[in-house]
């Protein structure tokens, strides 16, 4: 497969998503869940009609525009969250405005997530990275940041890592193991470090999630409920990619980290609408390095379709199980 050359500009089909989202809270009814459709019924149709390419950069390329899009992701979820407080008070809880929840999980979980990803690996304390803090807050996460950078990136595809799937695991099953576990494992990275119970950082980061919901439960009940939902799938939707990203894939303890340890897809709208997390082999082959940056690799496995197909695969455990593991590299 050639590379094509790539810039910023495609990358802008991300915020379709949230858009057409928040424009469906805003009209109410049965439009509340326009997100939803979008991105799970619509999504890998557009998979298929994107094709399948290796991204290439030109040089001496300027990377504002490429930091603009992330910044701008981080102010989607507050606005998001906004138009469904308003929505929820005037419709109260239903039908509509449980799905309109459901849309905007997702969102979080793109602009949200996602984008807290990519910008968590950034120098810590800077702008862009309290931001990724800001958008992890906003999903009752935050302790993915320690989690993330400093037990899953050193223990990916081993048993090691909570969140690396082993073959057969099933994606529920999988769900239900490692959220507890990961949060165990932020606490135990600064317990190593020195922070004894009352100082440790992830302490400090639930409670800090506490009184968020707390704040909002005296705000508006109706839309705590409805926000613990949008959370909830939010997460979900993370432990879903981190399932997909290193399933059935095996590391020794002390073998080096190569891109047979974790899944790839190239295809153009998995790449484009979730800031080329797909190009994952490249991320674990140097963490430090941007978005714009990842390039697709030769040895890494490839998933059968982009991260949105993937997702219909995946709720089906013996359906993923039966197209995925014929493709696990054999060692």
């Amino acid at each position: 497969m050639e590379e094509v050359e790539e810039g910023w500009l495609p990358h802008l089909l991300g915020f379709l998503l949230p858009v057409i989202t928040i424009g469906g809270i805003y009209i109410g009814g049965w439009w509340c869940a326009s997100g939803i459709i979008f991105a799970l019924g619509f999504g890998p149709i557009l998979e298929f009609i994107f094709p399948d390419q290796i991204p290439s950069r030109k040089e001496g390329f300027s990377t504002i525009p490429w930091n603009t899009i992330l910044v701008l992701h981080s102010l989607v979820i507050p606005i998001a969250l906004l138009f469904l407080f308003w929505r929820v008070e005037l419709d109260g809880i239903n039908i509509s405005t449980i799905l309109g929840a459901l849309s905007i999980g997702i969102v979080s979980g793109v602009s949200g997530i996602v984008n807290a990803h990519e910008q968590g690996h950034r120098r810590k304390n800077s702008l862009i990275w309290r931001m990724a803090r800001l958008n992890l807050l906003f999903v009752q996460y935050l302790h993915y940041t320690t989690e993330h950078n400093h037990g899953h990136h050193r223990f990916y595809a081993t048993a090691e890592d909570p969140a690396s799937a082993p073959k057969g695991r099933g994606l529920w099953v999988h769900i239900l193991l490692t959220i507890p576990v990961q949060l165990i494992s932020a606490f135990k990275v600064h317990s190593t470090k020195g922070k004894s119970f009352l100082n440790n950082p992830i302490i400090h980061g639930l409670l800090i999630q506490l009184s968020l919901l707390v704040l909002m439960g005296l705000v508006s009940l109706n839309f705590l409920l409805l926000y613990v939902i949008v959370a909830a799938f939010a997460i979900i939707l993370l432990e879903y990619t981190n399932y997909l990203q290193h399933y059935g894939l095996v590391r020794g303890k002390d073998e080096k980290q190569s891109s047979k340890h974790s899944w790839e897809s190239r295809n153009s709208w998995t790449r484009w609408t979730l800031l080329e997390l797909p190009l994952h082999p490249a991320h674990h082959l140097k963490a430090s390095d941007p978005l714009w940056d990842l390039r697709a690799h030769s040895g890494a496995p490839q998933l059968p379709t982009g991260y949105y197909g993937c997702f219909w695969l995946a709720i089906i455990p013996p359906l993923w199980k039966r197209i995925i593991d014929p493709r696990i590299p054999i060692e």
